[in-house]
């Protein structure tokens, strides 16, 4: 599936309509080259989840928390970007996050594709045009919230 992305504003829409659907236990990837869109799509789903402040990319912090009141919902923004060993990825505790929140991962490549069974995978791409391409692979847990219509 895909949908073409004309500008940063559209990238933004799609997320918070994305943040909307988010339930504790959720695990969204986002791939993509640099400069593709990931931390804007998910400045969108912090928006969708309520959050009305400033959503820097957490490349340095690698995990940035948002926590209720600011979001209806606990949610991980993870950047795995400067991972190295996967042993690094262990002492993050990402699978405490999901207890009772979701999670957003950008470069998720640097984890195990067995933690992203019933994830929803997003791949975004610059087109020729300046465009973004969006493109997904929805699990089972996302049956009857994505796609979007």
């Amino acid at each position: 599936m895909m949908r073409i992305l004309q500008d940063e504003q559209a990238t933004l829409a799609i997320g918070r309509e994305l943040g909307a659907l988010l339930r504790a236990g959720d695990k969204v990837a986002l791939s993509g080259t640099l400069g593709a869109g990931k931390t804007t799509l998910a400045r969108g789903i912090l928006e969708g989840l309520g959050y009305g402040g400033e959503v820097p990319s957490p490349t340095f912090a690698i995990v940035q928390q948002y926590e209720p009141p600011e979001t209806r919902l606990p949610v991980a923004h993870v950047d795995l970007y400067r991972i190295e060993e996967p042993e690094e990825i262990q002492e993050l505790g990402l699978d405490d996050a999901l207890i009772d929140g979701a999670m957003v991962v950008e470069w998720p490549d640097r984890m195990s594709d067995r933690f992203w069974t019933d994830a929803l995978r997003i791949t975004l791409e610059i087109t020729g045009e300046g465009n973004r391409r969006l493109t997904w692979n929805a699990g089972d847990a996302w049956n009857d919230r994505w796609p979007l219509t």
